[in-house]
């Protein structure tokens, strides 16, 4: 307050990342050829999921078979230079307090 009683306005100023060009969680990126998610990032490095192809052959009974293996984990750098392909800023919409999202 001034000596007026009158209230100022006060700037609040959003501090930079501290990280800019570091990956972060969500982020798509292309590794090897195939595209990944990144899952988890730690001072030193970046935990990447990359689906496998789907395997497909024949059992000793003439049988097709195909499943899908589960998607092979991969440790990078953190900030290491592979290209992202989007960037999750985070900036997404958020519910109301009391109410929830329905999806």
């Amino acid at each position: 307050m001034s000596v007026n009683g009158t209230q100022q306005e006060l700037f609040i100023a959003k501090p930079p990342l501290r990280y800019p060009f570091r990956l972060r969680v969500n982020d798509c990126v292309w590794i090897d050829d195939k595209v990944g998610r990144v899952i988890r990032v730690t001072e030193s490095a970046a935990v990447v999921l990359v689906n496998r192809p789907p395997r497909e052959f024949t059992t000793r009974f003439d049988k097709h078979v195909r499943f899908q293996p589960p998607p092979a984990i991969v440790r990078i750098a953190a900030n290491s230079e592979i290209k992202v392909l989007n960037r999750n800023s985070g900036r997404g919409k958020r519910a109301k307090h009391g109410e929830r999202n329905r999806r």
